[in-house]
């Protein structure tokens, strides 16, 4: 089983969803995406996941982003967990589920880490850009619910670093200052940043966010 690492395309696949069969790369289209798998249906932490998704989607749909969930139970099954969903959470799941009893996609993204659980799905987050290569993984354990507002500030950051030369520090969210990357010049930086940008040490150059007013 190949590990997926950052830069690698995410392997297609055909499957059964809530809403309908898909082809992974097609239904990607250019947009980014995120594909994130749940150990089962009718968990409590996977409950409220897939009710914050639901409650993101305007947010996901502003950075023309596409969610697409997975576990490993039917899709009868996703359907009617998809009514519990919608009544605890007090939302309406918006975005397919896959269903993969098989564990096709789960064995070709490794999300079964024998150790964690030898029949159930881990807790795997994959951020997908338009070219289809990974950009991000995040493995979470059972007991933690996902932050979703990172997976927002990740691909923030990433739209943003992939158009302008510049890095995002620590901590960074929407609006704040980045970094100059150090392969550009200080003569490059003064054209590139009319903003202008603050040299703290030769290679950290702060410069205030160049897609911003």
């Amino acid at each position: 089983m190949k590990t997926i690492r950052l830069g690698d395309e995410a392997p297609n696949f055909n499957a059964q969803t809530t809403e309908g069969d898909i082809n992974f790369h097609e239904w990607l289209g250019d947009s980014w995406g995120i594909l994130f798998s749940h150990p089962a249906d009718f968990t409590p932490v996977c409950t409220t996941e897939l009710g914050t998704v639901a409650k993101y989607k305007e947010e996901f749909d502003k950075r023309n982003t596409k969610v697409i969930a997975l576990s490993v139970d039917g899709l009868e099954s996703h359907k009617d967990w998809i009514k519990d969903i919608n009544e605890t959470q007090q939302t309406t799941v918006n975005f397919p589920i896959i269903a993969d009893e098989d564990h096709k996609v789960a064995r070709l993204y490794d999300m079964i880490h024998p150790n964690a659980d030898s029949k159930h799905t881990v807790r795997s987050v994959f951020l997908i850009a338009p070219d289809k290569t990974v950009k991000l993984t995040i493995t979470y354990p059972a007991s933690t619910g996902r932050n979703f507002d990172e997976l927002l500030r990740v691909i923030d950051s990433l739209q943003l670093t992939a158009y302008h030369k510049v890095a995002t520090p620590a901590n960074w969210n929407d609006g704040d200052d980045c970094v100059i990357v150090p392969a550009v010049s200080n003569e490059e930086a003064t054209k590139l940043f009319p903003k202008g940008y603050d040299e703290v040490r030769s290679y950290l150059r702060m410069t205030p966010q160049p897609n911003k007013n």
